[in-house]
């Protein structure tokens, strides 16, 4: 059974809850969650994190007790470079808030750099078939066939622009890039790398517009969205919901469930949140026969909110579609 945290509810579920953020009631940045890393070379790491939201000044990244990097509030991954070959490192992510005050350490990480390629100057081919489609108003898909190189390709660099926006690992072939701005044209290339550090040629470009901003944000929604009532043994009525977590490059830990039209509760996963399918029930009280409309989003790895799922309707004392 997968463990999380409810961050608020009340027993009426229509109290809304925010995010514990460094500016209300003198409260620190709270401690960033899904953090990955991962190897890009034999002497580089790409940390990644989920975005703790509005408030936050910087995040501190740390390699054991060291703090190594530090990024802008907008910024949720950061390359630590000039690390050693076929080495363990722990890495761990902190935020602080504009009056400087820092908040709890994120959990550990684990990432080991391959081992060095000695007089390899030969850099990879550049990744071939490069497409792509619009997920709604603020993220897009993307994916290409796999580079070759004369070793092993290590992880391949997404290029927004000439800017570089993320990295994934060398066995992945697809990604998802959230964070962008409504009604935008975008272009997209991808890089491939090796564990020496050599960098291909960038792919053909990906020109993609994302959809306008009254777009539902559908392409970033909850799937497959279930609800059903359940009666308990002491006679109470409760709402068991399942769902297939959004597509996003990170983990998706938060979610945000409405009830009739009204934020309900939020829930936290904690340890590793779910990938496949997602599951949370809730108390609605002892009256049977009363209608309810519920859906449900998720909020980003870059710290938005995604889109609702569809609305369910369901009645205490019946079943939900």
């Amino acid at each position: 059974m997968r463990r999380f945290l409810v961050l608020c509810a009340t027993i009426t579920l229509v109290a809304s809850c925010g995010r514990g953020g460094g500016e209300e009631g003198g409260r620190l940045p709270a401690a960033p969650v899904g953090v990955t890393a991962e190897a890009g070379s034999a002497t580089s790491v790409h940390v990644m994190w989920n975005a703790v939201g509005p408030g936050v000044e910087a995040y501190e990244v740390y390699r054991g007790t060291t703090k190594v990097k530090e990024v802008p509030g907008s910024a949720h991954m950061v390359d630590v470079t000039r690390l050693r070959p076929s080495t363990v490192y722990v890495f761990t992510v902190r935020a602080r808030d504009a009056d400087g005050r820092i908040g709890p350490s994120s959990g550990e990480v684990r990432a080991t750099t391959p081992a060095a390629v000695t007089a390899d100057g030969r850099a990879p081919t550049a990744p071939g078939h490069p497409k792509g489609r619009a997920i709604g108003s603020r993220a897009v898909q993307l994916s290409w066939s796999a580079a070759s190189d004369d070793r092993d390709v290590t992880s391949y660099d997404i290029h927004q622009g000439g800017t570089k926006i993320h990295s994934v690992g060398g066995n992945q072939t697809a990604a998802v890039v959230t964070g962008l701005r409504p009604g935008t044209r975008y272009s997209f290339t991808v890089r491939a790398r090796d564990a020496a550090d050599n960098v291909s040629p960038a792919s053909t470009a990906v020109r993609l517009t994302t959809a306008p901003a009254a777009d539902s944000g559908g392409g970033t929604a909850p799937g497959r969205f279930r609800a059903v009532t359940r009666l308990a043994d002491d006679g109470a009525y409760y709402l068991d919901l399942s769902w297939v977590p959004p597509r996003a490059d990170g983990a998706v830990t938060e979610y945000q469930v409405h009830l009739d039209g009204r934020p309900a509760t939020s829930l936290v996963f904690g340890g590793s949140p779910p990938s496949d399918r997602a599951s949370y029930s809730f108390y609605v009280g002892r009256d049977a026969g009363v209608t309810h409309r519920v859906r449900i989003r998720a909020r980003l790895p870059d710290g938005t909110w995604g889109g609702f799922s569809p609305e369910r309707a369901v009645t205490t004392g019946g079943s939900g579609p």
